[in-house]
């Protein structure tokens, strides 16, 4: 991984910033919403304290017939058409007795409407009438007043008109019949029926009868009216704060009163768009409730938090509004008076504040999050490049300073490298480069100079032990010395060989440095060094490899040749008797390749880096019996080639028959005319 790829992954662990702000705003915007839950909490219980004081909610009881206010008129025949806006809230009739029924209440100017509808699939039929009405199936209808309490029978043996049967004694103020709609299909029967709107009423009792079910056949417990209170309504606006819509409940989430309202509607904050109420629900608020679970205008509200507060706890809730981006916040408490529960307030506030406030703080978190993230990024960019770079430079200067084999440049011996007047850590080692390569450049020349400065020391301490040498051959020594002055001579002979041999490659280095180009046809260069080796070759085969087309050069080819009679030489004395060798030539895009390959063991893999070295060399030991080889012949073709701008090589041959050598030559550089 680059360096710059890597401070880039260090600029990310700013991405905490934008996290820990998130976190924080997820807070504040919690503790907010728990501020307000509670200041509306407290709301509540004084209101509620306040209507349990005055008595303004009646006791209820444990249970009621809530009576709804009539959408539209109601005609008595038996049939649910009228009442289709209203059966959504359907009271259950006889719970727990093994009737499956429901009672439908409504009130209008006319009069008190009730609806029930019962299910039964085996008919038991009679009339009102009849002595065996109590066993067939039947309606129990009891009402009460101040007076007492009165039961009536509703029973048919057909569809149609009936009239409802007095069971008990009369009471004054109630009436002695009444008159109803009896309808039935598969499922059951209904009865539909109008009481006075006159008719005073404490409470009212209906049990169905089902013969196929049992049951207690005159069930019918009196159960107190419950309904819409124009007076209690009146009363609470009265003591609701402002900008607060206040509704009263009975225990079992019935509306008693209403007053005030929500206002969802764009004020002086605005309205924010759908982003930003995406960005509040998703990002901030906690979970809210669905909107539609506390809707306006039904007549019970049967949420877990009215039925918390109903058991005698408080609770509060927020949830979505109607409008869009805006949140109510609900706050239930129970109305309770002699440690009775008689009903449930609900106190309801909407609010734009609380998700503009938390929009505004994220957006602006998210802007100075972000904006601090880029430059963090933009700066951390900037000294990764500026850091590669410099890198870079130094790591360039520093392979330019070395050649393909290992040498120095002697022009960038010269030179400093980059950056080496810095002040920091890559000044430093731009520094420590330029020291090192001080010394090994330095160290470099000796070596490079030291054949021909040995070549020229040796010389006179030659001189005196060959003279001495002649000396004691004239000198009378015994027999059994001749044979120590005949190996000291021979020693000072390869002494001297060496000598001469390193003054050679001295003079070579200096001769190829000085040689001149010329333009020649380099196959004529190949083919004419092939003919003359194959008079040296003797039993072995030579073949010659060139191609069709001409290959020009500019290049020196009597150096050219003498690289190729060392690689010949050298490839001669590891090729046996009865081998062959090839010298093939193929061009290049730019220049040519000269290969010399021949048949014989293989390059040891720890010499191939060092065969053209200078006093390198492999014949003494290919070769046993043979004197001592200096090893200057390669290192001469890689001077060569060096000096053509190219380079010398040697593989062995992917079929382990041999060694290949290769001579890769580029054109020199023409000289300018002055």
């Amino acid at each position: 991984m680059t360096l710059r790829r890597k401070l880039l992954l260090v600029a990310l662990c700013t991405l905490a910033l934008p996290v820990a702000g998130w976190q924080y705003a997820r807070q504040m915007e919690s503790l907010l919403r728990e501020g307000q839950a509670q200041a509306l909490l407290a709301s509540a219980r004084a209101v509620a304290r306040s209507l349990a004081v005055t008595g303004a909610v009646q006791a209820q009881g444990d249970a009621g017939w809530y009576v709804q206010t009539a959408v539209n008129p109601i005609t008595v025949d038996g049939y649910a058409d009228d009442w289709a806006p209203l059966t959504p809230w359907r009271q259950p009739l006889n719970p727990g007795r093994g009737t499956d029924g429901s009672l439908l209440l409504a009130r209008d100017g006319d009069g008190l409407y009730l609806y029930a509808q019962v299910s039964d699939t085996q008919r038991t039929r009679a009339d009102a009438g009849d002595a065996n009405a109590l066993a067939a199936d039947h309606l129990i209808l009891a009402l009460a007043n101040d007076a007492g309490q009165q039961r009536y029978l509703l029973a048919s043996a057909a569809p149609g008109a009936v009239v409802a049967q007095l069971l008990d004694p009369p009471v004054p103020g109630l009436p002695d019949q009444l008159a109803a709609q009896w309808q039935e299909d598969g499922s059951g029967f209904r009865v539909e029926l109008r009481l006075p709107a006159t008719l005073p009423l404490r409470g009212l009792g209906v049990g169905a009868y089902v013969a196929a079910t049992g049951g207690d056949r005159m069930a019918a417990p009196v159960r107190p009216l419950l309904g819409y209170s124009e007076a209690l309504s009146a009363e609470l606006a009265q003591l609701a704060p402002d900008r607060v819509q206040a509704r009263v409940l009975a225990p079992g989430g019935w509306l008693l009163a209403r007053s005030g309202g929500l206002n969802t509607r764009p004020g002086v904050d605005a309205q924010p768009g759908w982003f930003a109420s995406l960005v509040y629900r998703s990002l901030l608020a906690a979970r809210l409730e669905d909107a539609d679970l506390w809707s306006q205008d039904v007549p019970r509200l049967a949420t877990g938090e009215v039925a918390t507060a109903a058991s005698g706890h408080p609770a509060s809730v927020w949830r979505a509004g109607e409008e869009r981006g805006s949140v109510v916040l609900s706050a239930a408490v129970p109305i309770v008076r002699d440690g009775r529960i008689d009903g449930v307030l609900l106190l309801e506030q909407a609010s734009r504040a609380v998700p503009l406030l938390a929009n505004r703080a994220l957006l602006g978190l998210l802007l100075t999050s972000v904006g601090v993230l880029l430059l963090a990024g933009a700066i951390l960019l900037a000294f990764a490049t500026r850091l590669s770079v410099r890198l870079a430079r130094l790591r360039n200067a520093a392979e330019r300073a070395q050649l393909n084999d290992g040498q120095l440049d002697g022009q960038t011996q010269r030179i400093t490298f980059p950056m080496s007047d810095a002040r920091d850590e890559i000044g430093d080692l731009a520094r420590s480069f330029e020291k090192l390569f001080d010394v090994v450049g330095g160290y470099t020349d000796y070596l490079r100079t030291l054949a021909s400065k040995l070549s020229h020391e040796l010389n006179t301490p030659l001189a005196i032990v060959k003279s001495s040498l002649d000396n004691l051959e004239h000198a009378q020594l015994p027999a059994e010395a001749q044979p120590y002055l005949a190996r000291a001579r021979d020693g000072a002979a390869r002494l001297g060989a060496l000598v001469r041999a390193m003054g050679e490659a001295s003079r070579m280095e200096r001769a190829i440095t000085a040689a001149e180009a010329e333009d020649v046809d380099l196959r004529d260069v190949v083919r004419g060094c092939a003919d003359a080796y194959r008079a040296l070759a003797g039993t072995r085969r030579l073949d010659c490899v060139l191609p069709e087309a001409p290959l020009p050069m500019h290049c020196a080819p009597e150096l050219i040749a003498q690289a190729l009679d060392k690689l010949f030489d050298n490839a001669l004395s590891f090729t046996p008797e009865d081998g062959w060798l090839r010298l093939s030539l193929r061009p290049l895009d730019d220049g040519a390749e000269i290969e010399l390959a021949n048949q014989g063991a293989p390059l040891p893999a720890a010499m191939q880096g060092r065969l053209f070295d200078s006093l390198v060399s492999l014949r003494d030991k290919a070769v046993p019996g043979d004197a001592p080889h200096l090893g200057l012949g390669l290192y001469v073709v890689r001077l060569v080639a060096e000096r053509h701008g190219g380079s010398a090589s040697a593989r062995n041959l992917d079929d382990g028959s041999g060694v290949a050598f290769s001579l890769r030559l580029r054109h020199m550089p023409r000289q300018r005319l002055a």
